[in-house]
C-alpha cells in the first residue's frame, strides 16, 4: 500500500550520534518518499543550518526538532522538542549547557575505560566535538566506534553490552538535566514536548509520573516497532488529547535496523506542528 504522506519524525545527523550529514538525510528522505520530516539530533540543532535550506530546495517540509536528554529518579528519559524557535535563546543556552555536560561525560568514561585497560585519548577524536562553536556533539556512540576500530571489541553492540550501557562498568551518567527543566526549556522556545520511545522506559513508577508533567505529546510509532508494540501508548495519547508522534530513529549505519522512514506520521498530524512551526517562525521575525 503505498501512503500519500509519510513524515518521519526521529532521526540523527553527524551532529549528534548519526553516520548520515544533514545533506545526505535530506536526500535519502527524498529517495524514500517522505514528504515531511524533523531531525532530532541529541541536544543539538547545528542540523538545521545545512537541513532547512536544503529541504526547501527539494520540496521537502521540515520542522524544528531536538532530543533532550534527561533524567528522572535516576531513569534516563529522552524528550523530543519539536516546532521551537530554532533561534530561540532558551534553546542555545540549554545546548550549551549539554556540550559541556557531554564532554564531562565522555572524559569520566575514558577514564572508566582505563581501568579496563582499554585506552582511548580525546586526541583520537574529531577535535571540533569539544569546541564551544561547533555543530556536532559527542556521545557514546563515538566511543564504541573508537574502541572497535582500535581492536578492543569486535562490534559496537559489545561495547554496550560490556562497558558502556547503562549499569555496566564503564557507563556514567555524567551530570543530568531534569525532566521539568527540560519542558520548561521547549515551551520557553514556543515547542512542543514529546517522550521519546516510551516503549523502552522500563521503570513503570516513573512512567506514571511523567504521564502527570506538562508534556504535549508521546511518541506512539516507533523505529520498526509492529502495532500491537505500539498500540498501548497510542491508547494513551489518544486518552490524554495529547499529540502522537512517530519515527524511525535512524541513525545510519551505527543502527542499520532502523530505516529512514519505517515509522511515521499521517499528514494530518505532521500538518499541527508544520503550521505551529511556520507561525513561530513567523513571530520570530516580526
Amino acid at each position: 500500500m503505498i501512503h500519500s504522506f509519510r513524515a518521519d519524525l526521529h532521526c540523527h545527523t553527524t551532529c549528534s550520534d548519526g553516520t548520515s550529514t544533514p545533506s545526505e538525510v535530506i536526500e535519502l528522505a527524498c529517495q524514500v518518499n517522505l514528504q515531511g520530516l524533523s531531525i532530532t539530533d541529541h541536544d543539538n540543532i547545528g542540523a538545521y543550518e545545512t537541513a532547512m535550506p536544503l529541504a526547501q530546495q527539494k520540496g521537502l517540509k521540515i520542522i524544528s526538532g531536538i532530543e533532550f536528554s534527561a533524567v528522572h529518579q535516576g531513569c534516563n528519559v529522552h524528550i523530543l522538542g519539536y516546532s521551537f524557535d530554532l533561534k530561540a535563546e532558551s534553546i542555545a543556552a540549554f545546548c550549551k549547557l549539554h556540550r559541556k555536560r557531554r564532554i564531562n561525560r565522555f572524559r569520566m568514561i575514558l577514564e572508566l575505560l582505563s581501568k579496563q585497560n582499554i585506552f582511548l585519548n580525546e586526541e583520537d577524536f574529531p577535535s571540533d566535538f569539544f569546541e564551544e562553536s561547533s555543530f556536532r556533539t559527542i556521545g557514546r556512540p563515538h566511543i564504541a566506534y573508537m574502541m572497535m576500530k582500535k581492536g578492543y571489541i569486535p562490534s559496537l553492540q559489545q561495547a554496550f553490552s560490556d562497558y558502556i550501557g547503562e549499569g555496566k562498568p564503564c557507563y556514567h551518567p555524567g551530570q543530568p538535566h531534569t525532566v521539568e527543566e527540560t519542558l520548561d526549556i521547549i515551551h520557553q522556545a514556543k515547542g512542543f514536548a514529546v517522550i521519546a520511545h516510551p516503549h523502552l522506559i522500563n521503570n513503570r513508577t516513573v512512567f506514571n509520573q511523567l504521564m502527570q508533567m506538562d508534556f504535549d505529546g508521546i511518541e506512539g510509532y516507533y523505529a520498526h516497532f509492529p502495532l500491537r508494540a505500539n498500540a498501548p501508548w497510542i491508547k494513551i495519547g489518544t486518552e490524554k488529547g495529547w499529540l502522537i508522534t512517530g519515527g524511525s530513529d535512524y541513525h545510519g549505519t551505527i543502527k542499520p535496523y532502523h530505516h529512514l522512514g519505517s515509522s511515521w506520521v499521517p499528514e494530518e498530524t505532521f500538518n499541527i506542528l508544520y503550521h505551529h512551526f511556520k507561525q513561530v517562525q513567523e513571530d520570530a521575525i516580526r
